[in-house]
């Protein structure tokens, strides 16, 4: 399923007025400022080929095991009926109340109990009309572990439906609707931006309590269901950092997990490198004080290509020092990290005194800081009890620390973010001990949730080529590990 494919329908869902934007009322009551309306399909026998399509080659790529397939009520049954006619598939359906005459099934087909079905749906919000089918074959001693939705609104059904034991598999994402809406001139930025605001601030997830509906799923499925919260669940919650949910924004907006690491020596081509990598990146991390030629003027224009481009600018000066003298490296001295760094990092060996220095400081203007918990250099110091000890400290100072810099994931808790160096496709190491490990094991295997990549791209013939490749590997790990489409 590739990205021209993809982008070249949702074309033609605008065309034929599937997307709508104004104002609308959801079943759930909710006011929203897009309407998908996949009900005029029907009338489109190319586009409804087309769905069903992708929705087969979606199972297909994942590898998905089913004995028969089920359409939610009612758009979806259409979908359904030419996957299985197409494909020669046993199909059910779900009826929306039981007849008071003949059998008076909810479930009409031939099936037995333990058989695993497939469920298809055409758009969700919450997720809840997927469970609403899923309860209905439960009961008929079904299973249900998959189901594919054509277009998710990203309001919470991938979290809501996984701590149900459900993986929902979204051929369009809502954030990849308007990113192609958006660069074929069809809507204007203001529209794009008042769409994604609205996505961001309605996440409908709740808890298992809330949402009243219970699906078998045991004890130890349900700890590790809850522990995978999308990017976009984690940018809402409660307790996250600032600049921590604006990060987590960036990463969906763009769909991009990826840090460039921009190690080079001359402002011109690291102002070169932002500009035209921009596009690809969530963040760009400096080694500020390898510059040759460092001005002001420099970190002004550098601001202003990331505002340009989105992403977030992480100076990686590895503060080691006593509170009081690293809150002056911080903001005065030739490079007055604060004025232009959102982003920058502290060893934890000085004690809590290094983070309080650098949050009297970075605090009052938004920043926020890593915490070195592990490194990628081969023999490093930094693990057992002093990893152990990082994420206390964190912990401590939650309102300044937004996470880590790590070989995995460290820490249960949604709200901290974990970046991993020392990523390049292939695994191995260098003659100096920096170890290498690929984006899949970085983001699938070991739970981390920024790549950050420095020779991998820079060393390449085609460095826009190299971090788009980085950026989708990424990405496509993280959707992967989130049971769902990175399309």
């Amino acid at each position: 399923m590739d990205n021209f494919c993809i982008d070249s329908f949702i074309l033609k869902l605008h065309d034929v007025n599937a997307v709508k934007f104004g104002e609308y009322k959801l079943k759930s009551g909710m006011m929203t400022p897009i309407y998908i309306d996949l009900r005029v399909l029907v009338s489109h026998p190319r586009l409804m080929k087309q769905v069903s399509k992708l929705m087969y080659q979606r199972a297909q790529d994942e590898g998905l095991q089913f004995d028969t397939v089920c359409g939610v009520p009612y758009t979806a049954l259409p979908m359904a009926t030419i996957i299985c006619s197409t494909h020669e598939l046993p199909m059910l359906i779900r009826r929306k109340e039981a007849k008071d005459y003949g059998t008076k099934r909810l479930v009409e087909g031939s099936f037995k109990a333990g058989d695993t079905c497939l469920i298809i749906e055409d758009t969700v919000t919450s997720g809840s009309s997927i469970l609403e089918t899923a309860e209905v074959l439960y009961k008929e001693g079904l299973k249900v572990t998959d189901a594919i939705v054509l277009m998710d609104r990203q309001q919470g059904a991938v979290d809501m439906l996984a701590s149900k034991g459900v993986r929902l598999h979204p051929i369009i994402s809502m954030f990849k609707l308007l990113n192609v809406l958006q660069a074929s001139q069809r809507i204007d930025t203001e529209t794009a931006q008042n769409v994604r605001k609205f996505i961001l601030d309605n996440n409908t997830f709740r808890s298992e309590e809330e949402n009243g509906i219970h699906v078998p799923v045991s004890k130890k499925q349900r700890v590790e269901q809850n522990l995978q919260l999308s990017y976009e669940a984690r940018a809402k919650l409660p307790n996250v950092q600032p600049l921590a949910s604006k990060l987590l924004t960036v990463i969906v907006e763009k769909q991009s997990n990826l840090c460039l690491s921009a190690d080079v020596s001359s402002s011109e081509e690291l102002l070169h490198l932002a500009d035209t990598l921009g596009p690809k990146i969530c963040l760009l991390k400096t080694h500020i004080d390898i510059l040759k030629d460092f001005t002001v003027a420099f970190s002004q224009e550098l601001q202003a290509v990331a505002e340009k481009h989105n992403f977030l600018i992480f100076e990686d000066r590895k503060f080691a020092d006593i509170g009081n003298t690293v809150k002056h490296q911080y903001e005065g001295g030739m490079y007055q990290i604060s004025s232009w760094s959102h982003i920058v990092n502290a060893h934890a060996v000085p004690g809590p005194g290094v983070v309080s220095g650098l949050a009297s400081v970075g605090r009052p203007l938004g920043r926020g800081c890593l915490l070195i918990a592990q490194m990628s250099s081969q023999g490093s110091l930094a693990t057992g009890e002093y990893t152990k000890a990082v994420v206390k400290m964190a912990e401590e100072h939650s309102d300044f620390v937004m996470g880590f810099i790590c070989g995995s994931k460290i820490t249960k808790r949604p709200e901290f973010i974990h970046m991993t160096p020392g990523v390049q496709m292939k695994a191995g190491g260098d003659a100096l001990g920096q170890q290498y490990t690929t984006p899949e094991e970085v983001i699938y295997n070991k739970g981390s949730d920024v790549i950050i990549v420095g020779r991998g791209i820079l060393e390449a013939s085609d460095r826009l080529e190299a971090a788009e490749a980085y950026r989708k590997s990424g990405w496509e790990a993280y959707t992967r590990r989130m049971g769902h489409s990175c399309q």
